[in-house]
């Protein structure tokens, strides 16, 4: 039984070494202009899906030191600093969603749409500081109860 031979990027010539390349449309046509709109609709989508796992990863850490009760070394501290990461991750979705949903294409927007970006950008850093330190104070899960 013979075997075909097929390239990933175009067809094979089922006769001979060569390749032939692909016929009709590319993915991508160089004519077309790329469409900001769609490219910062998918980046700002990708930082909310990732702002969503932090802000499960939060909440978790939240449980964990309200479980363990205020006798906790650090409770106070790590119930502020949680706090803090939780609203500023609340405040950097709603500047995403606002981002997304002005027109990127309009030049009478950019203003707005650059201080909003650097907003969440500064939020973004301070999230990650704020998370670096509930990282070193350490949140444990309580012992088993017996």
């Amino acid at each position: 039984m013979a075997t075909e031979r097929l390239e990933m990027n175009g067809d094979a010539d089922r006769n001979g070494e060569t390749e032939v390349p692909l016929r009709g449309r590319t993915r991508r046509q160089s004519d077309r202009p790329l469409n900001m709109n769609h490219y910062a609709n998918k980046k700002s989508a990708a930082e909310s899906m990732l702002d969503v796992a932090l802000l499960m990863a939060n909440a978790s850490q939240l449980k964990a030191v309200m479980e363990q009760g205020s006798d906790f070394t650090f409770y106070v501290p790590l119930i502020t600093l949680i706090s803090i990461s939780l609203i500023l991750q609340i405040i950097v979705g709603v500047l995403l969603i606002f981002i997304v949903k002005w027109n990127l294409n309009d030049e009478s927007m950019h203003y707005k749409l650059n201080i909003l970006e650097n907003l969440a950008t500064a939020f973004v850093f301070i999230i990650v500081v704020v998370n670096v330190f509930i990282t070193a104070f350490g949140v444990q899960r309580p012992p088993p109860s017996s």
